[in-house]
């Protein structure tokens, strides 16, 4: 399964610079695409807020 975003997340950009297939999306919440996302946990072991988790 996908990881998601919560609302916990501050918008620092860490995920993005950290996903190695570019799902990540910015925005006020960014956005992990379920498609492009391969579950490798990357983006959640590097988030600050905790924010990231397998949906």
């Amino acid at each position: 399964m996908a990881y998601v975003i919560s609302e916990d997340c501050i918008a620092c950009g860490t995920c993005i610079d950290e996903c190695p297939m570019g799902a990540i999306s910015e925005g006020d919440i960014y956005v992990i695409d379920a498609d492009a996302c391969t579950e490798c946990g990357t983006c959640a072991d590097v988030c600050p807020s905790g924010a990231i988790s397998q949906g």
